[in-house]
């Protein structure tokens, strides 16, 4: 599933073509996504416009339209934001086309249909049901070592779980959150509410580290994500701990353990990570 650091890559490599481009056309051949697609509303609301910017929030890309409105696309599990020049034939998995002129077009492609498109506007972004619940910024000034700490107080909850609410903060999907706790040397399955602000400003660190590690990489590709001009990122290749379990840990040799939280993989050092 791409998390923050593969939307934001697939962001950036949007900016670089879509910023200036008129959609001139939408073709729906598939309107039952994981919500269905407003066809009449794309078409009268979308139609026309300009893209002037293209934002982030937590795993959602929002093209800002002129002269207003929102694009909202969310790639679920499997999608993908496909940027070129327009095909002759569409690709099973192709739902979405938006021609951008005669020259190029814009494709959401997602297998499992799990991803999201709709319109909305700048007023009414900060209220819609999918963004009003939604925590601070991970690489943010709100996001800090004394909001975890306030956030965490009287949880028993452990601080992995704890890391990848999105109501707490958005953005640190589980490849992220082992990676981050590795870094700060805290086991997974610690309870928030009890620990010190000396935890809180390392997990906080490590995060905002991690993630820009993997912003810098161009995203983890383990399975089929690529971004808009279909390259693979890179920070695969530079995991501490997830998906390294039986692997000797890189600080002290201890072979890497993993445990089920929540249904997913957690990966850690026992010594590293007491």
């Amino acid at each position: 599933m791409p998390e923050l650091p593969e939307v934001e890559t697939i962001r950036r490599g949007l900016m670089e073509r879509l910023v200036g481009c008129q959609i001139t056309g939408v073709r729906v051949r598939q309107a039952y996504l994981r919500e269905k697609v407003e066809v009449d509303t794309l078409e009268t609301s979308v139609v026309g416009r300009t893209i002037v910017g293209i934002e982030r929030r937590a795993k959602y890309l929002l093209l800002q339209l002129c002269p207003e409105g929102m694009l909202v696309f969310h790639l679920g599990m499997t999608g993908r934001l496909w940027l070129g020049k327009p095909m002759l034939q569409d690709a099973v998995h192709d739902h979405l086309i938006f021609r951008l002129g005669p020259d190029l077009e814009l494709r959401f492609h997602d297998i499992r249909r799990f991803g999201m498109c709709f319109y909305t506007t700048a007023q009414a972004l900060p209220v819609h049901p999918r963004f009003r619940h939604l925590g601070p910024e991970p690489l943010s000034l709100e996001f800090s070592s004394l909001y975890l700490q306030k956030r965490a107080q009287g949880l028993w909850k452990p601080v992995k779980n704890f890391l990848m609410d999105a109501a707490v903060v958005v953005g640190v999907g589980n490849i992220y959150a082992s990676e981050s706790l590795f870094l700060a040397r805290i086991h997974p399955n610690r309870e928030a509410g009890r620990l010190r602000p000396l935890h809180w400003d390392r997990i906080c660190t490590a995060i905002k580290d991690v993630l820009q590690a993997a912003i810098d990489a161009h995203g983890t590709s383990f399975s089929d994500y690529v971004d808009s001009e279909g390259r693979r990122g890179d920070f695969q290749n530079q995991l501490l701990v997830y998906g390294r379990e039986g692997e000797p840990c890189s600080r002290d040799g201890r072979p890497i353990r993993r445990i089920v939280q929540a249904g997913r993989s957690s990966f850690y050092c026992p010594r590293c990570q007491r």
